[in-house]
Order: structure tokens, then C-alpha cells, then sequence
């Protein structure tokens, strides 16, 4: 797949960055790769970002980050995932899937979230280094009883008195597949915002010739 994204950044006095990107994505067998670049603005062009998204159970995922200005690739150790991806809400730990084999899954109810039918469901890490490195201690989800996708979340925090709620705004069908266009990722302390990330896509093209193998390394990651 190919898309283009905005990324808008809004600290706690709602003062707006917007950040342009192009994504590509890939499956490959069980596995994701993911390959994006910052378009603009100017402090941020050409950085990218390499992710290979492991299905089997106990494989860590890959990540790596080409910073421009220091003509510089840094894989992302399994100790930084728990930090913000390019100073947003998100943490580099949420651009992957997680492993389900490390976490206790709880079913609370049956609900509806924007009249759709959902589970909300709790998932807990099994251990405190788990915890450690996806940077939550814990999280409830809402999965859309339909279509099987996750549209709102809340997660806590580990080890500090803060909550990040995710919210799908627009999801869409393209090709057959669930996509979501807009999502609204808002960090809070209590009931106070201290920071908000809104993702949009657009554009987004399944089955492209031009995406393949190739285009997901370090090498293509650096020539940007």
C-alpha cells in the first residue's frame, strides 16, 4: 500500500505543527513492513522510519530511524520503544502489532460505541518488562463487533499518572479493507490535556507494483 499522511501535533496551549508523510506498507507472509518519510516541514524532511513487524511469538519487531541532519541511521532498541515517535502521543511501541502471547486478555462487556456494537476488551502485560518497553501498564480497547477493528482505546501510562485515549474519527472501507483515516491520539493527566496528535490519511492505494521487497532497507531508508 502507498498513502499519504498528515500529522498534527497540539501541545497543551493548542498550538498546531503539521507534519506531512508518505507511508508504504507490505505484507509479507505473516509479517508487516512499513517504510515512511517526513515530506515536510523543512526541520524533519527526508527523516524516515523502517519498521519489520514480526508475527512469530517472542521475536522482537525491528525498527530503525534515519535522522538526516546527522547522516545517521538508529535502530530503535528494545528499551526506547516506550518513547514518543517524533515527538507525537504515539510511542514506537504502538506502530507495531503486539505480541498476544505476552498479554492477559479479559473480556469486561458488550457495548456500543457510535451505534456500532463493540467488546470492550482489557489487556493486561504478563510482565513488568513487557510493560516496561510498550510503556503501558495496561489497556482497554473497544473492538467493533462487525468488522473486527479497533476503534477507541485507553491506555494507562506505565509507572506515571497519565492516560492516552485513542479515538477513531473516520474509518473507511478501500478495497475491501478497513482502513483508518482519521485518528485522534490525546494524552491527558486527570482531565487535563497535555498534548493531542491527530493522524489523517489519504490517497491510500492497495496492490502497487512499485512496493516491494526492495523498497523496505536501510539502504532505500537513507536515500529518502
Amino acid at each position: 500500500s502507498i498513502s499519504e499522511m498528515e500529522m498534527i501535533l497540539i501541545d497543551k496551549k493548542g498550538k498546531k505543527r503539521v507534519r506531512k508523510l508518505k507511508t508504504y506498507g507490505l505484507e509479507k507472509g505473516q509479517d508487516s513492513l512499513s517504510l515512511m518519510f517526513f515530506l515536510s516541514p523543512a526541520d524533519v524532511r527526508n527523516t524516515g522510519f523502517l519498521t519489520f513487524d514480526y508475527d512469530e511469538s517472542g521475536k522482537d519487531d525491528d525498527q530503525w530511524l534515519f535522522l538526516p541532519a546527522l547522516r545517521k541511521t538508529k535502530r530503535i532498541a528494545a528499551g526506547d520503544k516506550s518513547g514518543s515517535f517524533m515527538g507525537s502521543d504515539l510511542n514506537y511501541s504502538d506502530l507495531t502489532s503486539p505480541d498476544l502471547d505476552l498479554y492477559k486478555y479479559t473480556l469486561m462487556k458488550e457495548t456500543e460505541v457510535k451505534g456500532h456494537k463493540v467488546w470492550q476488551i482489557k489487556s493486561v502485560p504478563k510482565t513488568k518488562a513487557e510493560a516496561k518497553k510498550s510503556g503501558y501498564s495496561k489497556s482497554v480497547v473497544f473492538i467493533r463487533q462487525d468488522n473486527l477493528v479497533m476503534i477507541r482505546a485507553v491506555r494507562w501510562v506505565y509507572k506515571k499518572k497519565r492516560n492516552k485515549y485513542l479515538d477513531v474519527r473516520k474509518l473507511e472501507k478501500i478495497d475491501g479493507i478497513w482502513v483508518s483515516t482519521e485518528l485522534h491520539v490525546t494524552t491527558k493527566s486527570g482531565k487535563k490535556t497535555l498534548h493531542k496528535t491527530i493522524l489523517k490519511q489519504n490517497n491510500i492505494r492497495f496492490n502497487q507494483d512499485v512496493v516491494n521487497e526492495e523498497l523496505f532497507t536501510i539502504r532505500r531508508l537513507e536515500k529518502g
